[in-house]
Order: structure tokens, then sequence, then C-alpha cells
């Protein structure tokens, strides 16, 4: 097709692209210090007081601190423009250092079952006392991180940072429980236990974050979103005769990009039918990174195929027309 046919329809703005305030970086580098160097203090507390549940709630805090790492190398690296060789930019090397943190977490986690195991056939004796204060400062480091990135979890990193950290919360409520229910009553197995009440808090939000990491690198159509009726949508765009090749995918966990051919009763009516699907695509969806190309009508009415029906054609999902 000719070149002046073929127009991309870029209608987001620098706002992506643009640094985080410089208050919300030092709450997350504030957070991240505070976080990973008490998981420090704790996994030596652990393996001082020879706690499994101390050394797990340890390693919780350990998920919170590459959650927040992962958002403030974000912020660093959303200040790095396209080049030639990446032109979409940086922003999905955050999806890639959170799928592999997760695949290495899972490790983690399979190995403090493991050991959860072993502690419960020949349980070994703990040192409450070291338990109980350690958790207890545990507790209050993770009230006052949550509490800072609670009043300021407006953007997605945030969030999902401050979910790491309630997590965290109920890990170090684990740790201490664990400490006082020796101490009263000694009873050590409590101890592997809770280790494996920790393991599974680690474990839910890990495959959770694994999840939606693959999801995105497979280009996966955002959960928000639903390609048939985005397809419905665009082709019931007044001068539109038809879309066909359309595709909705994650550039990364803000951006979202769609590509589609659009079939054109009046290929002079262009500039206007483009303008009306981006503000649809913008609008209705939250697609701020469309591409376009128009075609004309075929000489055949277009028919709806689902996307099983067009397995044999590669990059083909599916054929929408405009209702009649």
């Amino acid at each position: 097709m000719h070149e002046s046919h073929h127009h991309h329809a870029h209608a987001h703005g620098h706002a992506h692209h643009a640094d985080p305030s410089a208050g919300s970086e030092r709450r997350l580098l504030l957070a991240l210090a505070l976080t990973l160097g008490f998981a420090a203090i704790e996994a030596v507390a652990g393996w001082h007081a020879d706690s499994l549940s101390l050394l797990g709630d340890a390693g919780h805090m350990l998920t919170d601190s590459l959650a927040l790492g992962i958002a403030a190398l974000a912020a660093v690296l959303a200040r790095r423009p396209p080049t030639p060789r990446h032109s979409y930019g940086f922003a999905r090397s955050k999806t890639l250092a959170a799928f592999a943190n997760a695949l290495f977490m899972l490790l983690l986690i399979a190995a403090l079952i493991w050991q959860s195991v072993q502690r419960l056939d020949a349980p070994r004796a703990v040192d409450a006392d070291t338990v109980t204060v350690v958790a207890l400062i545990g507790l209050a480091i993770n009230i006052v991180v949550a509490t800072m990135l609670a009043g300021h979890g407006h953007d997605l990193n945030t969030r999902a940072a401050l979910l790491h950290v309630i997590g965290d919360l109920l890990g170090s409520i684990a740790a201490l429980a664990s400490g006082m229910l020796i101490k009263l009553t000694g009873w050590m197995p409590i101890d592997a236990l809770l280790a494996m009440l920790i393991a599974g808090l680690i474990a839910a939000s890990t495959l959770s974050l694994l999840r939606a990491a693959m999801h995105t690198l497979m280009n996966g159509v955002p959960r928000t979103l639903s390609l048939p009726e985005v397809g419905r949508e665009l082709a019931a765009v007044d001068g539109v005769g038809g879309v066909h090749d359309l595709h909705i995918w994650e550039l990364d966990d803000q951006r979202i990009a769609l590509s589609a051919h659009v079939s054109l009763r009046d290929m002079g009516d262009w500039p206007r039918v483009l303008a009306r699907l981006q503000q649809c695509a913008r609008t209705r969806f939250g697609i701020d990174h469309p591409t376009f190309q128009p075609e004309p009508v075929a000489a055949q009415p277009l028919t709806y195929m689902p996307p099983a029906a067009t397995a044999n054609r590669p990059g083909d999902a599916g054929v929408i027309t405009k209702p009649r």
C-alpha cells in the first residue's frame, strides 16, 4: 500500500514518560532501605535463634525489597529515551526483573517448606526471646513503611509495593505469635508451622506476580479489556466498513498498544475517521498507543471470523465487521 495511506495513530502524550515526582522516588528509596536493612537483621537473628519463622519472614521482607527496588529502578529507566534498537524504550525491563525475581522466590519458598517439614519431624529449640523482640521491631517497621506508601499509592508501582508490605505485616505477626507461643507453651513445632504459613503468603503474591509478568511478556490482551468488544466498538465508528487483524497488548503496566487494519468506504475520509478511532480507543478503553492501517472496503462483504477459524493464518486475530 502507498505510504500516504499508512498512518500511525499515536494519541499518547509525554506524561507516560515523565519522571515520577521526587517525593515519590524518595519514599520508594526510603522504604527500600528500611525493608532491606531489616530483612538482613532479621535473617541474622533468625539464624542465631534457629527460628524458621524469623528466617521465613526475612525472606518475605526480601520480596518486599525486590518489589520496592523494581519500582525505584523503573523510575530510573523511565528517564532513558527510546533508541534505534529499543524503539519502545526500556519500560519492560521492570517486567523482566519481576519475572526473574518471582522464579527466584519460588526456589526460596520450596527450600523453606522443605526445612519446615524436616523441623516438624525433629523439632529444635528456638530462642523465643530473640524471635519476639525481632518480630516486634519488624512489625513496627512494616507499619511505618505501609503508612508511608498508603498515603501516596496513586501509581501502579507504589500500589503493588504496598500490597507486598501488607503481606509482610502478616508475616511479622506470624513470627511474633511463634515467639510468644513458644515462650508460653514451649511447643516448638509452632515455629515450623508458622514458617509454612509465611511461605504460603509469599507463594500467593509471587505466583500472582509471575502470572502478571508472563501475561505482559507474552503480549497478552490486558485483563481489563475484551478483544471482541474493542473490535465491535471500533467497527461501529462512523465511516468504518470493518476491522481485522486486531491486536492489543501492554507495552508496560501503564501503556496499552493496539494495531488494526481498518476497511474504509471512502479513503478520502480517512483523516476524520482516524480522529474518531483515536478518540474511541482513548476514551472508551484507555488505549493510548493505537496504530491503524486504512484499506479500501473489500469487494465481498466482510464477515466475522473467530480466531479459531483463522488459525491457519498467522497473526490474524479474526475479522470484525460493522453491525448492520
